[in-house]
């Protein structure tokens, strides 16, 4: 097994550990850094899932640098991805730190786009990843940081808009950006592969 698909192996297995972390109780208990007051499961986990997002551009900057793409890799890489991503917004719903129809919306277009994608390949084609498709990435990224650093729990359903300090404007803003982003990359996949689903035997 190459590098490339060590890494991605890697990343899957610090999903597990970043989801552990905000169950152990004594890392549920808060402390003051630079008179900000955070959990150190909110650090850690941000710590952990920074550095397997991470993996995810140096796994595939190795794997063309070095002409180390498999079929494994192909498939694994992506999927990681996906499962990065979900368990990290899915824990945040958890802990009340974004609203559900984030994750509803961004797992419903990956698996749109993951039929898209095994549709294409029962045809012989391989459908790259489109600009946009990049952009959102990036965008959950950084959203996914954001709320678990910035840590705006409440008891209830989160609410867009209904606070007006700095930190809860910089997310609800990148919540609206990325399910933007979210809906129209879906949407350029579905347009562009439209062939491919509607005229598929």
């Amino acid at each position: 097994m190459n590098l490339p698909n060590k890494l991605t192996l890697f990343r899957i297995g610090m999903i597990p550990l970043f989801v552990i972390v905000f169950y152990i109780p004594i890392l549920n208990q808060r402390v003051s850094i630079l008179n900000y007051n955070i959990t150190l499961a909110n650090i850690i986990g941000v710590a952990i899932f920074a550095i397997a997002a991470y993996t995810d551009r140096l796994d595939g900057k190795i794997a063309r640098n070095h002409q180390l793409i498999t079929t494994f890799g192909k498939f694994m890489d992506p999927l990681a991805d996906k499962l990065l991503v979900a368990s990290a917004l899915l824990m945040a719903i958890e802990l009340h730190l974004v609203p559900a129809f984030i994750p509803i919306l961004i797992i419903s277009r990956e698996f749109m786009v993951t039929g898209i994608r095994l549709l294409a390949i029962s045809e012989g084609k391989v459908i790259a990843a489109s600009p946009l498709g990049k952009l959102k990435t990036v965008f959950q990224i950084i959203l996914i940081i954001a709320i678990f650093l910035f840590d705006l729990r409440n008891d209830g359903t989160y609410m867009l808009f209904t606070d007006f300090n700095i930190l809860n404007i910089i997310v609800d803003c990148l919540i609206i950006i990325t399910t933007l982003l979210t809906i129209l990359s879906g949407y350029d996949y579905l347009k562009k592969n439209k062939d491919i689903v509607f005229l598929s035997k």
